[in-house]
Formats: structure tokens, C-alpha cells, sequence
């Protein structure tokens, strides 16, 4: 046997899988190297390393990573996903330097890697593709709607759904544009868009010895912008026939391909007539491999890490089975009421509930930034059931228990689509979102606000009476007669919550004139309380003026309104700002130019995304703010349409 062993890894990325992989490599007595860059100087995978080698600018700068290994005497490097992990270079350039890759070979990345490579060898393999073509002189011949697609990578950048013939030239600059910037690499191609299907992949596994298997399918066929956000496994559309027959094709090709590692062999599914085409091979860890290990209790990362020195698989395609059903959700810094945009902003608050039984892969802590360097995902989040609605349950009820703030997020939204009953049916295909509906966010009533607001001022008075230095112990407001009325001003959004209460002599509480509040405990993260016979206890977290309440539902973030406002600068009237931080990659319009309410203005580039900002009117265009090439902030001012 070719048996390499290491007692020390280098992991070349950053966020929740270094911490995965760290997790793994801790459990078999493997030391761990990270990397980071000074952006990510405090994050929790830095602290979780054995040994921390910042990087000078990027984790793309594969010479320093390589170097960083060597200097710290690691000797082997797992790329995690993302960044270099497809990138057949650095794998070679690892071997070169004498050290273990813990991946698949350089020659696999590089066929796989291309597309149109591996759309070829697919067919050679005798597994089924989509009709396709790289000219698009003749996407007529394939016929409406299509698909364009980047030849060099995935993760839904430069992909565009074409619907008609007259926005095919504007679909195929975008696209060639968002792929060059994601991947370095402008080619694309066109292929057949199945508009009711899903996203069915298989997880495979090969040593150095010739052994493959797969471990069953999951599907992540719910998305946004292309991109995946629900997994789970097995699927509920897939049968045991269906699964032999995926399962099959994705060995025919593995054992083609001679593969070693981890990896996962994408197909599309047409709903309707079980049919599946090979999409794609994805020669990495994928994000969503937690719902595999669920259902089969094999550690995939501690599988690559075996396999990586040399080992055998030790066992065959007949030992494995599946049990139960998880769900994995991708809790993301993004605004789905407005396209699912991504959001920054600095986590005043993220604190899972422990009682809710779930399987947290997060690299963010409490104070963690979330810029517009990286994804914007918060954390994966996966439950696992007996079946699964059991397991829907839990992932819903485990999201709503987190207590998180200071960022905008997609929770609401998740928690809305796992409890619709088109999810919990199984009618998951990839236009789930735009048929169902799910609501994107938890829009409390007018009740629901105040009993917040009134939770908010209960726990900033217990607050303030414990900091104060003098007469402590004594009730707020307290005098020397009649105890006054005390007033706070909270602002949701829009709307201003007014709050009085009154401290009474027997240590309670008459609010707005009209409730009664017990306070039965309080601290400085929490309060448990009673208002009017209802019984609550709430988390609740305090930065500047703004506080984060923690309901059953979920999380309410109030602003404290100043008791002096100072004056401020006045709104510019038909103003568009920017949504999101990001590049200006595009002007649609001049000064002077008519546009109709939804006509394309601006195109934003953010986090290797590009992103359409619309006038929200029609008029006329008085000024510009903004030049190509120019990098903006949240909200900055675009443009003036009159």
C-alpha cells in the first residue's frame, strides 16, 4: 500500500469549512494550519487552528499558501471549497512542493473543470446531456427558453435564464461579463432550460485503489440567483429505481475518470418524466455534504483525509445504506424582500438556542463583520429526522430559535418555505420560489410591536437602574413622592412605537395606562417577564440605539429614538440609492434620458455577482452621481430621476 501518513494540514480557505475541516482533523489527531487575511484576523476559524499564518492579500495568492505550509511544517493542504479548491494548478504546484493534496488529481480538476470538457466525457461515459451549443447563431436550433453558462465554473455566476430572442445579445454580455470576473475565464455556452425540474446530485467517493461508490443523492433544487439555499437527502421526488439508475451513471463516469476523493456528479431532473441529464462535476467538498453524513454516518471530510495517505476505502457500494431524512438550510446576510440582495452589517447578536437539537457549520461569532468580501452565508444549518417532515420541524424551529441581529438575513424566509405546504408535499423543483411565494419575511401586527417594544423598555430600565452608581437598588423614576411616568420612543422601520410605564411600589409595572408588567428575572443578555397574564422570556441585545428582541417568531430589531434629535440632512427628492455596496460595472442611461418604471439603470458587481438596479418610477434622468469602475458604499446616491 502507497501509505503516506501527516500529522499536520493546511487549510487554504477561510469561514465555516475551515472549521469543519478543523473539527475533523482534531478528531483524528491531525494538527491544523490556517490561513487568513486581515479581514478575517478575529474570526472563529482562526482561533480554532493550532497555528495561524496571515496572508499578505488574498486567499488566491496560492505561492504564499504553499510557502506558509512548508514554514510551518504541514504536510498536506486541504483547499476546502471555493478559492483554489478547482483549481488544478495549485493542486499541482502543492505536489511539486512535496506535500500531500487532499483532493482529486490535478488531471480530474482540470477535465472537470471546463464544462465542455466534461460534457464530453459525460457522453463518452454513455451518460445523458443536455442539447448545447457555443455559438449563438444557432440557439434557435435548440429552441426557447435557455440556459447560458459559464464553461469554467459554477455557483450561478454567469448564468442566465433567456426567455426570448431579443434578450439574448444583452444575457450573453452579462453573463461573460460575471463569468469573468468570478472565474477569469469569459467563455460560455448555451444549453436547454428545463423550466420544471430539479437539482439532483450524488455524492461519490474513490481511493487510490480503484474503489468508488456513491452515497446516495441529495437535491438542492430550491434557489435564488442560481444558487442553492434548501438541500436535503434523500430527495422526495427520487424512488430506489430512480436513485440506481443516477447512482450508476455517477459511478460510470467516476470510475472513467479513475476519481480519487470526494466529489459530486450534478444532474438535472425534468419533474414531469423522471428524465435526467448530467450537468456537471463538481471535484471538491460541496457545501451541502452535511445532509449526506446525516443519512449515511459516513464523515466525508475524515473520508478525503483517509484518502489523501493513501488509505483503502475499506468498504463497498453493497455496505451502504440511508436512514431518515435531513435538511440543511444556508442562513445568508441577504434582503429577500429586495431580490435577496446580500447585506452587510456587524452580528450585534448570533446565538443559536443548544435545546434545539441541530448541527450548527458556522464561521461567525457574536461581533462578526459581514462584508462584501466574501459569500455573505451566515451559517449551515441541518436537522435530521426519523423522516421528513420530522426533520422540517426541527430545521424551522431551530432557526427561529437563533437568536441573531445588526444584519439583515434570509430566516424569515427559510422558516416560511420549510413550513409551506408545497415544501413539506415535496413539490421542491427549481421554480419553487417563484411559484409558492413563501412570504420573505415575518411582518409582525401593530400587537405583536408593541409587546416588544414594551419587552425593549422593561429590559433597558432593569439596565440602566443596574448601572447606576447611585440609589441602585431603588425602582426607575423613583422621587421622593409620587413616582412619575417614564417614556421611551422606539422606531420599526417606518413606524414609531411610543412606550410609557410607571414603576408601582410593589415592584411591578403599569404600562401605557393600560397593562400590568411582572418582571421575574432579568440580566444583561435576557428578561423574563409577564405582561397582562401572558408569560415571555426574551434574549434581548443592546448596541448604540439599537436593540434586538428575541420573540417566539423570531427576532425584532427596534431603534432607540434619542429623546434630542439633531437636525439632519434632508432626502433628495426621486433619489435612487445604492441597495447593496459594490462596483459600478455598467450605466444603462445619460442625463437626459427617459426611463419607464422597472427599466435597468445601473449594474452593480458584488461578492462576484452582478446585480440589476431598476428605476422605481418612470421620469426622466436630471443627474448622475456615479462613473463605471467606481466602488460605492450601502445607499450611496446613483442617480436623479425626475
Amino acid at each position: 500500500m502507497n501509505f503516506q501518513n501527516y500529522h499536520k494540514l493546511l487549510i487554504a480557505n477561510r469561514g465555516e469549512i475551515a472549521c469543519r475541516v478543523i473539527r475533523s482533523a482534531h478528531d483524528m489527531g491531525i494538527s491544523c494550519v490556517a490561513v487568513y487575511v486581515e479581514a478575517d484576523a478575529n474570526s472563529p476559524f482562526v482561533k480554532m487552528a493550532d497555528e495561524a499564518i496571515r496572508l499578505s492579500d488574498s486567499y488566491l495568492n496560492s505561492k504564499e499558501i504553499i510557502q506558509a505550509a512548508l514554514d510551518t511544517g504541514a504536510e498536506a493542504i486541504h483547499p476546502g471549497y471555493g478559492f483554489l479548491s478547482e483549481n488544478a494548478k495549485f493542486s499541482r504546484d502543492v505536489l511539486k512542493a512535496g506535500l500531500l493534496w487532499v483532493g482529486p488529481s490535478s488531471r480530474v480538476i482540470t477535465s472537470m473543470g471546463d464544462k465542455l470538457k466534461a460534457k464530453d466525457l459525460a457522453e463518452k461515459a454513455g451518460v445523458p446531456t443536455l442539447p448545447m451549443t457555443t455559438d449563438p447563431k444557432k440557439a434557435k436550433d435548440i429552441g426557447y427558453p435557455l440556459l447560458i453558462k459559464a464553461a469554467a465554473g459554477g455557483g450561478g455566476k454567469g448564468m442566465r435564464v433567456v426567455n426570448s430572442a431579443k434578450d439574448l445579445k444583452e444575457s450573453i454580455k452579462s453573463a461573460q461579463r460575471e463569468a469573468k470576473t468570478g472565474f477569469g475565464d469569459d467563455r460560455i455556452f448555451i444549453e436547454r432550460y428545463v423550466p420544471v425540474s430539479r437539482h439532483i446530485e450524488i455524492q461519490i467517493l474513490g481511493d487510490s485503489h480503484g474503489n468508488v461508490v456513491h452515497l446516495g443523492e441529495r437535491e438542492c433544487s430550491i434557489q435564488r440567483r442560481h444558487q442553492k439555499i434548501i438541500e436535503e437527502s434523500p430527495s422526495p421526488r427520487v424512488d430506489p429505481e430512480m436513485r440506481d439508475a443516477m447512482g450508476e451513471a455517477a459511478l460510470k463516469l467516476a470510475k472513467k475518470l479513475k476519481y480519487e476523493s470526494a466529489g459530486t456528479v450534478e444532474f438535472l431532473v425534468d419533474d414531469k418524466t423522471g428524465e435526467f441529464w448530467f450537468l456537471e462535476v463538481n471535484t471538491r467538498l460541496q457545501v451541502e455534504h452535511p445532509v449526506t453524513e446525516a443519512t449515511t454516518g459516513i464523515d466525508i471530510v475524515h473520508e478525503q483525509l483517509r484518502i489523501a495517505r493513501g488509505e483503502n476505502l475499506g468498504y463497498y457500494q453493497e455496505d451502504i445504506d440511508w436512514y431518515g431524512s435531513a435538511i440543511e438550510a444556508r442562513l445568508y446576510a441577504e434582503d429577500p424582500r429586495n431580490d435577496f440582495l446580500p447585506a452587510t452589517g456587524t452580528l450585534i447578536a448570533y446565538e443559536p438556542n443548544s435545546e434545539v437539537e441541530a448541527r450548527w457549520d458556522s464561521g461567525v461569532e457574536e461581533g462578526s463583520v459581514i462584508g462584501t468580501e466574501f459569500d455573505p452565508m451566515i451559517a449551515k444549518v441541518i436537522c435530521y429526522g426519523e423522516n421528513r417532515l420530522e426533520a422540517a420541524n426541527k430545521l424551522s424551529m431551530a432557526l427561529e430559535a437563533l437568536h441573531i441581529g445588526g444584519v439583515v438575513t434570509n430566516r424569515d424566509f427559510l422558516v416560511s418555505t420549510l413550513r409551506s405546504e408545497a415544501f413539506l408535499n415535496g413539490l421542491t423543483t427549481t421554480n419553487f420560489i417563484e411559484k409558492v411565494k413563501p412570504p420573505r419575511s415575518y411582518e409582525p401586527s401593530d400587537n405583536e410591536l408593541r409587546k416588544v417594544a414594551s419587552i425593549a423598555a422593561m429590559w433597558i430600565q432593569g439596565k440602566n437602574r443596574n448601572e447606576a452608581e447611585l440609589l441602585g437598588d431603588l425602582p426607575s423614576g423613583w422621587r421622593n413622592s409620587r413616582l412619575p411616568k417614564q417614556k421611551m420612543n422606539f422606531m420599526s422601520g417606518e413606524t414609531e412605537i411610543p412606550i410609557t410605564y410607571r414603576s408601582r411600589r410593589d415592584g411591578n409595572f403599569d404600562l401605557n395606562e393600560d397593562s400590568l408588567v411582572k418582571i421575574f428575572q432579568w440580566n444583561d443578555k435576557s428578561i423574563s417577564l409577564e405582561i397582562d397574564g401572558h408569560r415571555i422570556s426574551s434574549k434581548v441585545t443592546k448596541s448604540d440605539d439599537q436593540v434586538i428582541v428575541k420573540m417566539p417568531w423570531g427576532n425584532v430589531s427596534l431603534e432607540v429614538v434619542p429623546r434630542f434629535v439633531l437636525p439632519g440632512s434632508e432626502e433628495v427628492i426621486g433619489g435612487l440609492i445604492a441597495p447593496m455596496p459594490g462596483k459600478v460595472v455598467d450605466l444603462k442611461v445619460k442625463v437626459g434620458d427617459k426611463v419607464s418604471k422597472g427599466d435597468p439603470v445601473v449594474i452593480l458587481e458584488a461578492m462576484k455577482m452582478e446585480h440589476q438596479v431598476n428605476a422605481p418610477e418612470a421620469g426622466k434622468v436630471k443627474k448622475i452621481y456615479i462613473k463605471k469602475e467606481q466602488q460605492l458604499d450601502n445607499g450611496a446616491l446613483l442617480m436623479i430621476v425626475d
